[in-house]
């Protein structure tokens, strides 16, 4: 009787128990995400050759943007970003010059252990860079008088990062990923290897 009594207590307390606690959160397939995402952007030579001496590259500063997400499944989903990077370009011989840099990336997320609290992912996807530059670089380059202006292109991305849900819909991300970008600038221009550090905070709907 005391054990059967003791059995009884301990299946209500358990009963209890999984009523107050949480089920732990998880990607969910069919869901959205909305991120806001701030960050680092490390930047790259935005030409090929040197101008008047020196070789005008985009500087390390800020970037920020907005994700969507969708969870097709619990493994893989498709992501939209559109970030922006108020920059400027150093090595001038006129002094530095303001560069505002806007990107939109489509990729694929793949995460890996989707059922627990933690979800590492890896993603990849193609984009479109666009460059507005405060004034036209001018100098001398292989012996001749040029003057460049800001361009657009297509950009890369990849990259590795982890989730973490704090909540089963509130989540707080971290990702760092390579961005290739093929051009900045429309004369002398030169493809751009940088490198993105974010922090997201999330909520899955």
């Amino acid at each position: 009787m005391q054990m059967q009594r003791r059995l009884a207590g301990w299946t209500t307390l358990g009963a209890l128990a999984s009523s107050v606690i949480p089920a732990i959160a998880q990607v969910q397939p069919q869901t959205q995400e909305i991120h806001g995402y701030v960050g680092e952007l490390f930047g790259d030579e935005l030409t090929d050759t040197q101008v008047s001496g020196l070789t005008p590259t985009l500087d390390d500063d800020v970037t920020y943007g907005i994700r969507y997400g969708y969870n097709v499944t619990q493994t893989w989903g498709l992501e939209l970003s559109l970030g922006y990077n108020p920059n400027k370009v150093t090595e001038l011989t006129g002094g530095d010059s303001d560069l505002d840099l806007a990107t939109l990336d489509v990729d694929m997320v793949w995460n890996f252990n989707p059922g627990g609290r933690l979800v590492p992912y890896a993603l990849g996807g193609v984009g479109h860079a666009s460059a507005n530059l405060d004034r036209p670089i001018q100098g001398i380059a292989n012996g001749q008088a040029v003057s460049i202006d800001d361009d657009s292109s297509f950009t890369l991305n990849a990259g590795l990062g982890v989730k973490y849900f704090t909540t089963d819909q509130l989540l707080i991300r971290l990702d760092g990923r390579y961005r290739y970008i093929d051009k900045l600038v429309d004369t002398l221009d030169d493809s751009l290897n940088s490198f993105e550090m974010t922090l997201n905070v999330g909520w899955q709907f």
